[in-house]
């Protein structure tokens, strides 16, 4: 990495700390206005169902337009680094992977300030900073040959901690090894 890659990634970080800091104030203020509705419908000035019907036809477009101005920012706050990380399941992965296809390497990650400044787990640009999935909805580090990470010394917490076994998003049964037939389905995990 250059210098100059180093002072921009630096810059995106400040930037990214600041929007940071802007959505937290933003939460505060959506906590208020919830506030005020639950008074409202609570005093009957305000019907709650309708209410609740429209907040359910509306947010699915908000969170797309929120997601495709990239807007949203994530990132892992950890007291110490992946590195040193001790924890972790101890999960015989090749013995599954013909079941589930590395369905958990389709699963949203967002990396610490330390993976970003160390360069090498790529992430998304439209939605900061979580790990780049390519058009198959798996991770772009993942060998599409061999279903192993090819970033694994580098990986992020989340990977390094992450258990599979009771997450039904994948495993419908993980001792029987049923999965959840959902994983092949396109658009899986966001539309399960």
């Amino acid at each position: 990495m250059t210098l100059a890659d180093v002072d921009v990634l630096r810059g995106l970080l400040y930037a990214h700390a600041r929007a940071n800091a802007n959505t937290a104030a933003l939460h505060e203020t959506s906590s208020t206005l919830d506030a005020v509705v639950e008074v409202l419908v609570a005093e009957g000035i305000l019907d709650g169902d309708k209410l609740a019907d429209a907040r359910t036809r509306t947010a699915p477009r908000r969170e797309r337009e929120y997601y495709e101005r990239g807007m949203a920012v994530a990132m892992q706050d950890f007291d110490e680094s992946k590195y040193s990380f001790a924890g972790g399941a101890e999960i015989d992965c090749e013995s599954r992977l013909h079941l589930c296809g590395a369905a958990c390497c389709k699963l949203p990650v967002a990396l610490s300030k330390e993976d970003v400044e160390e360069g090498v787990l790529r992430w998304e640009l439209g939605r900061p900073y979580l790990l780049l999935h390519d058009a198959d909805g798996h991770c772009h580090h993942l060998d599409r040959g061999t279903h192993r990470c090819g970033a694994y010394g580098s990986r992020p917490i989340p990977c390094r901690a992450y258990d599979c076994r009771n997450d039904e998003r994948i495993w419908l049964d993980f001792e029987a090894g049923i999965v959840n037939p959902a994983i092949n389905q396109p658009g899986w995990p966001e539309t399960r």
